[in-house]
């Protein structure tokens, strides 16, 4: 009977450190998986807390674009471009002939918004991105040659021309351009040619904003 008690005893020690080294087997899985999941929650946050970091700066590039582009709206919207110039300020004269193609100085001064076109130099700068139209007159006195361009930058966009007309004569011509801000529009007389002006502007040229882009 004593040796089947310590059996049964020793039966019981056994299932017992079996039970502890489970239990132990057991808690030390879970600790490696908790210990995983808490480092991908770790990863998780950071990834987010980088998104927001970058959400942000869309937001302040979105916001400065936006306000920009506002701004240039209203600054074009606000625009009212227009001139319209004569060749000489007072008397008559013949301008040319010149060896060579020059551009014509309109001195005397109808309108000219936001001074849009330089009596100095006899160029009109476009002051915003828009649609313009442009139109000029030139005058011939008989006998003489008399030949007239329109020019966007250095690229001639139209012209008017005679050659030695019996009786005065007047020639003009209209263009609609689409200009950047910056873009440079005048009239150049040709070589070996003549205009004509006086007190009636016969010899002129205008231009105007019809919409902005």
């Amino acid at each position: 009977m004593k040796i089947v008690a310590l059996k049964m005893l020793a039966a019981q020690k056994m299932l017992l450190l079996l039970c502890v080294g489970v239990s132990l087997a057991h808690d030390s899985v879970a600790s490696a998986q908790l210990k995983s999941i808490e480092e991908r929650l770790t990863a998780t946050e950071e990834t987010l807390k980088e998104l927001k970091r970058e959400n942000e700066a869309l937001r302040t590039i979105t916001k400065a674009s936006s306000d920009k582009l506002e701004s240039i709206q209203a600054e074009n919207k606000g625009k009212k471009v227009a001139f319209s110039v004569g060749l000489l300020a007072s008397g008559s004269d013949q301008t040319g002939p010149f060896d060579t193609r020059t551009t014509l100085i309109y001195k005397k001064i109808f309108t000219n918004t936001e001074n849009v076109y330089d009596s100095n130099t006899g160029i009109f700068t476009a002051p915003v991105n828009g649609v313009y139209f442009f139109r000029f007159y030139a005058h011939a006195h008989s006998t003489k040659q008399m030949a007239v361009s329109l020019y966007k930058n250095d690229q001639i966009q139209c012209s008017v021309f005679t050659e030695k007309p019996v009786t005065n004569t007047n020639g003009s011509n209209g263009v609609v351009l689409s200009l950047v801000k910056g873009d440079r529009v005048s009239t150049q007389l040709w070589e070996n040619s003549w205009v004509y002006d006086d007190d009636n502007s016969y010899t002129s040229f205008s231009g105007f904003l019809l919409f902005p882009l």
